[in-house]
């Protein structure tokens, strides 16, 4: 398929995102999509991105993604982009706070003959969403080890 082709696919998958409209991402991934760097409780295929994208929503219900710079060949999208969100449901253990968030993160797809991505690699400054709602102090310096805070229901690390 063309660049162009792949980069409206890469287009429509942030306005299903954005909208929220989750079950629509079978539109954009091939059945059989590999993610080289899922979540920790993703699951394969579309499935596991329509899981994942409704995690986060409950977790930060007003979040968006907003493209930053993008980059096309014939096979793959590079996508640089920033998230933004109000933690107001539980995120990996930690109960909502409240709190706005702003992170940055980064993925390359790869696309078939009929414009749907195959695999993707990529990552989200997770780290930063967790220093941002207060789960994590950062280190003072970056020889010493991050903080982590314990989610109340597990009550120690």
């Amino acid at each position: 398929m063309s660049k162009e082709a792949n980069i409206a696919t890469q287009k429509k998958m942030g306005e299903i995102i954005n909208s929220y409209q989750f079950d629509k991402l079978n539109e954009v991934f091939a059945s059989n999509v590999k993610d080289h760097d899922p979540a920790d409780d993703q699951g394969p295929g579309p499935e596991g991105f329509v899981g994942y994208f409704t995690q986060f929503h409950s977790a930060f219900p007003d979040f968006k993604i907003a493209p930053e710079h993008m980059f096309a060949d014939d096979e793959n999208v590079g996508l640089a982009y920033t998230i933004t969100g109000t933690h107001e449901g539980p995120f990996n253990g930690f109960a909502a706070t409240g709190k706005k968030i702003k992170v940055r993160g980064m993925q390359i797809a790869k696309f078939d003959s009929d414009a749907k991505i195959t695999e993707r690699w990529g990552a989200s400054h997770e780290i930063g969403i967790l220093q941002q709602i207060g789960a994590v102090t950062a280190p003072k310096h970056l020889d010493e080890p991050a903080l982590f805070s314990a989610p109340a229901s597990s009550g120690q690390i």
